[in-house]
């Protein structure tokens, strides 16, 4: 069987890092403790949205304001700032092709990160959608890849979690399947060596590749 392969969604998938970052300064304007930096809220992503706001927040009602202007700057600009990553299209219908079951494994809500998917016609591929109101645990927790392989009905010995953020691959790796750190998102390639990737690629073009060597580490068999 090819393998299943779980894709992160921002930074993985998707160009989402610029609507990500602008969205979190909107929300700080005027806000009266220390808002993140950039270069904070960017170590940051991967992990559930509201739980990040939180550590930043006196109590649970500034944590909901901040949520709600985040939310205005990000719908109001998601499809002008998101977009895929070049070839991703035709690698995830090369997969899709090859017979290799799909699944999207992302801290973003799930009506949001389908809303990403339709906006730049990956829907189709990625019947299966794990977000962070599908589950109880979240990234870096390994419950999200562990509910995705379970929906796919997939072993964890025959499963790939691609994404691009240190969270993704302690995810990946608590559920036991192997890793891809990819250096085109948030994070580059020193943090994701550091933090444990089976392997780290540089380019979407790389991926099948990357697939190819992770299964034949595996001692499977793998066609494209």
């Amino acid at each position: 069987m090819p393998s299943a392969l779980l894709f992160d969604l921002d930074g993985t998938l998707v160009d989402s890092i610029e609507l990500i970052l602008g969205s979190a300064r909107h929300a700080f304007i005027g806000f009266a403790g220390r808002a993140p930096t950039d270069d904070e809220w960017r170590a940051e992503i991967g992990r559930p949205l509201l739980s990040v706001i939180r550590e930043y927040a006196q109590d649970d009602a500034e944590a909901e304001r901040l949520l709600a202007r985040y939310r205005e700057y990000q719908l109001q600009h998601h499809d002008r700032l998101l977009h895929a990553y070049d070839d991703m299209l035709d690698v995830l219908n090369g997969f899709a092709a090859a017979g290799h079951p799909l699944a999207v494994v992302t801290s973003k809500a799930d009506w949001l990160a389908r809303r990403a998917l339709d906006h730049v016609g990956m829907s189709a591929l990625f019947p299966v959608l794990v977000g962070c109101d599908t589950c109880v645990n979240h990234k870096p927790h390994p419950e999200p890849v562990e509910r995705g392989l379970a929906l796919l009905e997939a072993q964890a010995s025959n499963a790939i979690y691609v994404g691009d953020s240190p969270h993704d691959i302690a995810s990946g790796r608590g559920a036991a399947v192997a890793t891809i750190g990819v250096t085109w998102g948030a994070f580059g390639r020193a943090a994701l060596e550091a933090s444990g990737a089976d392997l780290v690629i540089d380019a979407v073009r790389e991926l099948p590749e990357a697939v190819l060597r992770m299964a034949e580490r595996a001692g499977g068999v793998q066609t494209f």
